[in-house]
């Protein structure tokens, strides 16, 4: 587990997916299946609270690093994710400076940081406080998430900020912000996703990037981008058990099934 912040530093090729699932089964399934990390997504999922940690203990299962996409900045929910024994945290629409040294103080202990110490299961329900702090700072990823206009305005000051790991591209909202949706909105949306990527890589911080499918994570890897989240398990339950459907309808026409 303590790899993971190192990869994500060094800019090792990472490939995971949101978790929405709401239940152990779905996060252990996912966790075989190969990936480097998941990350449970908090933001835009029917996961409650108390389903967090067990969520991140089924993936403890399978020794995959689990993080959490937390639904905004405030410090309390980051706490609650770390000290549920989550790797890291994925905070969403972080658009100024300002915000990413919010997220750093609620990510890091002091002297980095302000976040509490509390007897969570991250450290063994309190027998092991003192060996958690010592090593929580360096072991734990922080990721912000830039998805708006002015995250896209603000981004040399966002990735300068110390104490981030990560910066990660929302290209949904970001091309809602911008006004560049569509296949109308590619090349102005594409030239922004660069923008930030060159601005974070100039500040010595590693890139991510949601994708809905693999086309293209090839493309985004040349341009530096080394963490991907693809899609999520709801997203590949669905298109695969569709593509499946479709196969077996299909099979009924075919002409090697026909009979003679």
């Amino acid at each position: 587990m303590s790899d993971f912040r190192r990869n994500c530093i060094e800019q090792t090729l990472l490939i995971g997916t949101f978790a929405a699932i709401p239940h152990p089964v779905a996060i252990e399934v996912t966790a075989a299946s190969g990936v480097d990390f998941l990350c449970i997504d908090w933001e835009h999922s029917q996961i409650s609270r108390e389903r967090i940690e067990d969520l991140i203990r089924a993936a403890d299962v399978h020794r995959v690093p689990a993080m959490v996409r937390v639904p905004g900045h405030a410090a309390e929910d980051i706490a609650t994710v770390l000290d549920a024994g989550a790797a890291g945290v994925l905070v969403p629409r972080v658009s100024t400076a300002e915000q990413a040294r919010a997220a750093v103080k609620g990510t890091r202990y002091p002297p980095l940081g302000a976040r509490g110490v509390g007897p969570g299961r991250a450290a063994a329900y309190g027998y092991r406080i003192p060996d958690y702090l010592a090593k929580a700072n360096e072991e734990l990823v922080l990721a912000i998430q830039v998805e708006t206009a002015e995250g896209l305005a603000n981004i040399a000051e966002i990735a300068a900020v110390n104490g981030v790991d990560l910066i990660f591209i929302g290209p949904g909202d970001l091309s809602v912000s911008i006004d560049a949706m569509g296949p109308a909105g590619k090349d102005r949306l594409d030239a922004a996703i660069r923008t930030i990527t060159q601005a974070a890589l100039s500040a010595g911080r590693a890139v991510g990037i949601f994708r809905p499918s693999t086309d293209d994570v090839g493309a985004w890897s040349e341009a530096g981008i080394s963490f991907f989240i693809l899609a999520s398990d709801t997203m590949f339950l669905g298109a695969s058990l569709a593509a499946g459907v479709d196969a077996a309808k299909q099979s009924k026409y075919a002409p090697d099934n026909k009979e003679s």
